[in-house]
């Protein structure tokens, strides 16, 4: 689908317009075209500094966070790549620890569309090679790079070797892409892997742990899973994850729900898994407790937006796909219950994601995602009624807050797109930096 990139800066909109212009327009999955991009330039990914290159339905972007807070909390320089964004397309490409700036933005993207005609490079393909130019450009001691979708025929798997690679929470997602069942999903995503180095990965059922394997051995990789070659346990007070015999007793993730203690175990785990940079054992001890990653169960502050509902307190969740919703279902749980102001897009299952969550939420509003395809709001306010949940649609985000004001005492929950979640911060002035 179409990304919708905008940008105030005036040369870095100039050059998201040639990008529209010179880009498919749509998603397309192979290495053909990145390879022969990268190519014109120089190959600038077969010399990146170390690179940890994590895949996954869910949890790749929190894994990346801890991984980045355990290398910058060692004073390290680190480059990351991720997507997509949320307020600012500057956000997918931070250089030695600052997200990129616009001049640099725009310099960059010149001098990649310059070299892209003919060639027909998707958005997300061109957006990876800024990321790989100016990661080779800048020195830096590792980078994080996430994977964008899928993993075998994503863009960022044209990457030489690395210091490991991570699989994180596996899940149907994409299946016009990566089809819908999920031992075939593992096999996608675990082809990050590369020859001699550590893929790390979470528990899963054992027909995904065969599939995983057998692509790792394919790869000439090796696999490390989540309860037999490492386990992470979640304490009251600390998580403590074991690497072979390494123990790390690690400070609560920033970020609250289960799972993100499972996403920082992973990180820890690559990170013990590897020989290529040396992290320190205070820094990994401290990267749960100041991991940064806005729209997950993210608390909203005080601004514009937020005001629309005083006193209410809002939380904001990217969370679009079922597994997603299982991993909210659980927080919420322990929660009381919520009402939820959820948009969609139009190719997500808006059905199975509200019947997730439908028990902990008492009063639904149903909004449009601006600039995207989307489920209808009359659409989505009808499945939730279909579980007896009071429903009303709105017009945007803004009217929404307001009428969720209105709705019998409860906390707020904005969830159902990371474009919403983007939206949300838009309206709140609340920035990712």
């Amino acid at each position: 689908m179409a990304d919708h990139a905008r940008s105030d800066d005036p040369a870095v909109q100039a050059q998201l317009d040639r990008l529209a212009k010179l880009s498919p327009g749509a998603d397309t999955l192979g290495l053909e075209r990145i390879t022969a991009l990268l190519e014109r330039l120089s190959n600038p990914h077969l010399s990146l500094p170390p690179v940890f290159h994590v895949a996954g339905t869910n949890g790749k972007g929190s894994t990346c966070a801890v991984l980045r807070a355990a290398l910058e909390g060692d004073g390290k320089k680190v480059h990351v790549y991720t997507s997509p964004h949320l307020v600012r397309f500057n956000e997918r490409i931070r250089l030695a620890g600052e997200l990129i700036s616009d001049a640099m933005l725009a310099a960059y993207l010149s001098r990649v569309l310059d070299q892209a005609e003919g060639i027909g490079a998707s958005f997300f393909e061109v957006t990876t090679a800024v990321a790989f130019l100016a990661f080779h450009e800048h020195p830096a001691d590792a980078c994080i790079i996430e994977v964008g979708l899928g993993g075998r025929l994503d863009a960022t798997n044209v990457l030489g070797s690395t210091a490991a690679s991570g699989v994180a929470q596996l899940g149907i997602d994409h299946e016009a892409f990566l089809g819908s069942a999920i031992e075939g999903i593992a096999r996608e995503k675990a082809a990050i892997a590369r020859p001699g180095r550590p893929l790390v990965t979470l528990a899963y059922p054992f027909e995904v742990r065969e599939a995983v394997a057998e692509t790792a051995r394919a790869q000439g990789s090796y696999v490390l899973r989540e309860g037999s070659d490492w386990s992470c346990l979640a304490l009251p007070d600390m998580l403590k994850v074991v690497v072979e015999g390494r123990t790390v007793e690690a400070d609560l993730p920033a970020l609250p729900g289960l799972h993100q203690a499972q996403n920082a175990g992973l990180a820890i785990a690559m990170l013990l898994s590897q020989k290529i940079v040396d992290v320190s054992a205070a820094a990994l001890k401290a990267a749960p407790a100041k991991m940064l990653w806005p729209a997950r169960l993210q608390t909203l502050s005080d601004g514009p937006l937020t005001d629309r509902a005083p006193g209410r307190t809002v939380r904001l969740d990217g969370g679009h796909n079922i597994s997603a919703a299982e991993a909210l279902a659980r927080w919420l749980a322990t929660e009381p219950q919520h009402i939820l102001i959820i948009g969609m897009l139009a190719n997500k299952d808006a059905a199975g994601l509200i019947a997730t969550l439908a028990s902990r939420i008492k009063g639904v509003i149903a909004v449009p995602i601006p600039g995207h395809d989307h489920h209808g709001p009359a659409d989505l306010a009808l499945l939730a009624e279909q579980h007896g949940i009071t429903s009303v649609t709105a017009s945007n985000l803004t009217q929404a807050m307001a009428m969720a004001a209105h709705f019998p005492d409860a906390p707020i929950l904005i969830a159902g797109s990371l474009y919403l979640a983007g939206e949300a911060l838009r309206l709140n002035r609340e920035f990712p930096v």
